[in-house]
């Protein structure tokens, strides 16, 4: 038998959920890095996910707390789009993926685990859903979140044209 050693994973497993919306709660903390918030917009903002299917695993979500599409304005839906494509090329830029399953659950019967609709980039590599997942019940995960930062919010640095120091952007 092969050990998978995923230190991070015991984070998932013992976290305390905290009260309320985490997707209204962590963009307000003006701690980015920590909560691996990658760009602040006006109205949406991309963050990655602290429990990835795959490195690289975004969401891209309305600033407003709102659980229904039809509730979003135009202009939030506009952003939101925006930052979907945003994403796709910081995660290209940064990562290589050769695809990637975009997707959006609508309701808690369709998997929605939060009242904070939000949309998911996963990227995808041939090959990456392998025999772990099937004989294991594992999903393997080869980088750090820290390093994937790194990787990402350098990325969208230079595609929105954006200083490391948050200036020179639209970064909140």
């Amino acid at each position: 038998m092969k050990t998978i050693w995923a230190p991070w994973r015991m984070v998932y497993i013992r976290h305390k959920r905290q009260k309320g919306c985490f997707f209204c709660q962590e963009p307000s903390q003006r701690k980015d890095e920590k909560n691996l918030i990658l760009h602040q917009g006006e109205r949406a903002f991309v963050m990655m996910n602290k429990f990835p299917y795959t490195n690289g695993h975004l969401m891209v979500v309305p600033r407003r707390h709102c659980l229904e599409m039809e509730q979003l304005s135009d202009e939030e839906g506009e952003e939101l789009f925006h930052l979907l494509q945003t994403s796709v090329r910081a995660l290209r830029a940064s990562l290589g993926p050769q695809g990637f399953n975009i997707g959006l659950n609508l309701g808690k019967v369709s998997g929605a685990g939060e009242e904070h609709l939000h949309f998911h980039i996963v990227p995808r590599w041939a090959g990456d859903t392998n025999f772990m997942p099937v004989l294991a019940e594992a999903k393997i995960i080869p980088e750090s979140l820290d390093e994937t930062y790194r990787k990402l919010d350098s990325a969208f640095r230079t595609i929105l044209g954006r200083k490391a120091d948050g200036k020179g952007g639209k970064k909140r």
